[in-house]
């Protein structure tokens, strides 16, 4: 049985858009489908537990329940230089439907903004 991609989701990488469709349970979080999809190298360096910040995006487009951060992700975020108000880990984001739609950018030490 096949499933429907019912998640869209654009991801702005090296100056570039990119749509990426997925559905609810093919990731166990956006770092990992991240990772799958452009293989950025030395993203999510900790493997998803919230503490090296490798795979710090921005959540261009936050809806309330992506604006959420609790324990290692607030940690780490608060130790970290260049953080935004809609700053997150990508480990510490469910992909599910509440996703739909969401524009994200990757950041990395050669930051640029999004205009």
């Amino acid at each position: 049985m096949s499933r429907t991609c019912d998640i869209g989701i654009t991801v702005f990488l090296d100056n570039k858009k990119h749509a990426v469709q997925t559905y609810q349970g093919e990731y166990r979080n956006l770092m990992a489908l991240i990772h799958d999809k452009f293989y950025v190298e030395d993203f999510g360096e900790c493997k998803g537990i919230g503490r090296c910040g490798t795979c710090h995006v921005r959540i261009l487009n936050l809806s309330d329940k992506l604006f959420l951060k609790q324990g290692n992700e607030l940690t780490t975020l608060n130790k970290m230089e260049v953080v935004f108000q809609n700053s997150r880990l990508a480990c510490q984001i469910n992909v599910d439907k509440s996703l739909d739609g969401v524009e994200i950018q990757l950041i990395s030490d050669d930051f640029t903004p999004r205009d």
